[in-house]
């Protein structure tokens, strides 16, 4: 098993997880891809990715490639004989001279049960579609966007209030365990068996707008705006405005009630919650976070600001 050569190419922590299970795992991996070291924080200092961070800490060379279009922006990575190249979460698309450098191709570990959620964002879009199951794929890769044939998959129940952190922590641990037992299929087989997606059901997970996926319309359902304020979570939070001030909403469960009041219309605010209007029900705040400040419960908010029953969020 442990002569099996891995490359690895990922950037995020989800990638990171699965690096730490094939190392552990006892496969040599001559080589890891990922992203160029970006700004991040509010200090907007550079910072390596998690997958960098790791690999380093295990001594595995690292290359951070800008692009892979050409022999140029690949650099020396090519050069390094690997039988497989692993695939999660990367950021870069793979040109045929990629696909075709692993002795047994590239397997991607992608975080649904394609053929839903090809592409970015398959983790919040699951929530916010409000799916009962997601899970991990892993696929050979091909030139197409996640089209190409599964290895096996692997499903997850989503919980009642699930968050789209606690479901990349789930499918992160699930990827990491699958594609150490894919792995030890190839080194004790050496090949892999895959069958060609179904062309039934295909969906597309578009990557994340910060502007337009994390602003709350009012005029929704409330389970609508419930399931949009778990699916942004952590990242990049549901937002809306209170008296021209930004304010994100972490927590609000959907609510039944009837009312002529308009959407955005705060029906209630005590300690429990700001129970606020929406297009059909209510949704009930529970955490929220005005701009520049910690997130707090509604007490707290309330508390600060004087909310009282006809106070209006969002845009009139």
């Amino acid at each position: 098993m442990t002569s099996l050569r891995v490359g690895f190419a990922g950037t995020p922590a989800f990638a990171a997880t699965a690096l730490a299970a094939l190392s552990d795992a006892g496969f040599t991996i001559p080589v890891v891809l990922t992203q160029p070291d970006r700004p991040k924080g509010r200090g907007l200092g550079v910072a390596p990715s998690p997958v960098k961070t790791l690999a380093l800490a295990r001594g595995l060379a690292v290359f951070q490639p800008a692009s892979l279009k050409s022999d140029a922006a690949r650099g020396d990575a090519l050069a390094v004989p690997i039988d497989v190249l692993v695939v999660a979460a990367y950021g870069l698309l793979l040109p045929p001279a990629v696909l075709g450098w692993p002795r047994a191709g590239c397997v991607n570990i992608h975080a649904s049960l394609l053929p839903r959620w090809r592409g970015a964002a398959p983790i919040p879009r699951a929530i916010e579609a409000g799916d009962a199951v997601s899970g991990i794929t892993i696929m050979q890769m091909d030139a197409g966007l996640d089209t190409g044939p599964i290895i096996t998959t692997r499903k997850v129940p989503l919980a009642a209030r699930e968050t789209a952190g606690t479901l990349h922590d789930k499918l992160a641990a699930t990827g990491a365990a699958a594609i150490v037992d894919v792995l030890q299929m190839l080194a004790r087989d050496g090949r892999l068996v895959s069958t060609p997606q179904p062309t039934a059901g295909a969906t597309y997970a578009a990557k994340i707008d910060r502007d337009k996926d994390g602003r709350l319309d009012w005029s929704q359902e409330a389970a609508v705006l419930d399931r949009q304020i778990r699916a942004f979570d952590p990242v990049p939070g549901a937002a809306t405005t209170l008296r021209g001030d930004s304010v994100k909403i972490w927590r609000g469960v959907a609510i039944d009630a009837t009312t002529n009041a308009a959407p955005g219309t705060v029906l209630a605010a005590a300690a429990t919650g700001i129970d606020v209007a929406c297009g059909k029900g209510a949704l009930r705040i529970g955490e929220l976070q005005p701009a520049g400040s910690r997130r707090m419960g509604s007490a707290a908010f309330i508390a600060g600001r004087a909310l009282a029953p006809g106070a209006h969020f969002g845009e009139r």
